[in-house]
């Protein structure tokens, strides 16, 4: 049995938030061309668009909020409905390009399949 300590959950956390600097030193976001800034939980998935230069969020989505219907869907499933919500959300702001913000995830998994919902709705990043 694998024991896990608190310093090992420490450095993985520390290691997280150098991968997001790292990400964020490229990466600003506009009124024009804002963030589209993901955060993954175990459980669900949240997305926002961020204008950097006011501070401010112009758009949100979360597959907390969904409807539960009787069908289960998948943890991507819902990311891509979170994608796709997102995107509907910015084209009523009239905001067609943003840059991804991965905030230190892999490019995979969720992170993509919400990114792939968002580009089938006409997002362009």
């Amino acid at each position: 049995m694998m024991l896990i300590c608190m310093k090992d959950i420490k450095e993985k956390q520390r290691k997280r938030f150098l991968r997001i600097k790292r990400v964020r030193s490229r990466i600003h976001g506009t009124s024009d061309c804002p963030r589209l800034a993901v955060k993954r939980s175990l459980r669900f998935i949240y997305a926002q668009l961020i204008d950097d230069e006011a501070g401010r969020t112009l758009v949100s989505a979360s597959d907390r909020f969904f409807p539960n219907t009787s069908e289960k869907k998948t943890k991507s499933d819902r990311a891509k409905q979170v994608g796709q919500e997102i995107s509907r959300l910015a084209k009523e702001k009239g905001i067609e390009r943003v840059v991804f913000d991965r905030r230190g995830y892999r490019y995979h998994g969720r992170v993509a399949a919400l990114a792939d919902g968002a580009r089938e709705q006409g997002l362009i990043f």
